[in-house]
């Protein structure tokens, strides 16, 4: 399973009112670290069924990036009942991502 891509057109409904965590990978096309993180971020994707995996563009994306004040990509957000709970910036291994979602 993949992570699910995220617009504004779906944000509100599928992040800010989830039921469960939401991990979002903030990335680019352009971007050589968020290519390393991609599939580590699609495997926790399959693997995970207590948080929900997302990713958001940045060039598609940028008023989203904005709200969350991205300024380094990749970044991880993790957002818990509508209120960012951790992030990260920079490639990390999965372990380190997994840690971060059962903090």
């Amino acid at each position: 399973m993949t992570a699910l891509k995220i617009t504004k057109e779906n944000f509100q409904k599928e992040v800010m009112e989830s039921d469960k965590p939401v991990l979002i990978d903030f990335w680019a096309s352009w971007c050589g670290p968020c290519k390393m993180l991609s599939p580590v971020v699609d495997e926790i994707a399959g693997e995970v069924t207590n948080t929900k995996v997302c990713k958001i563009n940045v060039d598609e994306e940028s008023e989203l990036a904005g709200s969350f004040k991205v300024m380094s990509i990749p970044t991880l957000v993790l957002v818990k009942n509508g209120k960012v709970v951790n992030t990260s910036v920079g490639v990390k291994p999965k372990s380190a991502i997994l840690n971060m979602l059962n903090a």
